[in-house]
């Protein structure tokens, strides 16, 4: 298993560091560093404080994803889906959480809001070229490889 020192600033004192929920989970729970409950009706979105501001490493990356929890109980997950946190980045880690259900849904002050997955990534050199290599798919996409 692959490990990185994150440093990690509490810019709020209520702030809770993430945790990870299991031995071998892969995201770290992110929580909400909010003085009230914020109710979120259907198809709004906010953006919700973690109170952290953390120094990833180069070379790696913070992707935010849904709590499958959260998600599937209250119809709350990341507006963009995925929040990309770059390791140049120093400032307040925030979660644009949207209620993709029909009804009004809320989060209460240190809930868990989102997980935080440190991932190691490539950087492409784009070359311009006139011809690519053939393969048997080809230019085949949405749903050219079958339904079943």
């Amino acid at each position: 298993m692959l490990s990185a020192n994150v440093a990690i600033k509490k810019l709020d004192a209520k702030a809770v560091i993430p945790t990870y929920g299991s031995e071998y989970a892969a995201g770290a729970d992110l929580y909400a560093c909010i003085e009230e409950n914020v109710s979120f009706e259907p198809g709004e979105t906010k953006l919700i404080k973690t109170g952290l501001a953390m120094e990833i490493p180069a070379g790696y990356a913070g992707l935010i994803y849904a709590r499958s929890g959260l998600a599937s109980k209250k119809g709350l997950a990341p507006a963009n889906k995925v929040g990309v946190i770059d390791a140049d980045y120093r400032g307040e880690v925030m979660v644009a959480l949207h209620n993709h259900s029909t009804v009004t849904a809320s989060i209460e002050p240190q809930e868990r809001i989102a997980q935080l997955v440190i991932t190691p990534y490539l950087t492409a050199h784009f070359e311009e070229t006139d011809e690519l290599s053939d393969t048997v798919r080809g230019a085949g996409g949405f749903g050219s490889t079958g339904s079943k």
